[in-house]
């Protein structure tokens, strides 16, 4: 395994299969990221989740709806069907 930067470190393939559970582990914890890789080739990377707060239903459309001060009152306009 040989540390790269930004604390990422490369593992090969056969060395992440026999210690897997030990590396998503340390990923949890310190938040190392791990680029796995067969015969020198990067093909996958091992990172840490993060989480987002999720977003409340309420209140997530407002500032969407344009103002309108009466909005119980009758359109001025015609509908498309009482158009001639």
């Amino acid at each position: 395994m040989k540390k790269n930067l930004r604390d990422r470190r490369e593992v090969a393939a056969a060395e992440f299969k026999a210690r897997c559970l030990e590396l998503m582990d340390r990923v949890r914890e310190t938040g190392t990221e791990y680029v796995i890789t067969k015969h020198g080739t990067p093909v996958a990377r091992l990172v840490p989740v993060i989480e987002r707060a999720p977003h409340s239903f309420f209140g997530s459309m407002k500032g969407t709806v344009l103002d309108y001060d009466r909005p119980l009152d009758p359109l001025d306009d015609d509908y498309d069907v009482n158009r001639a």
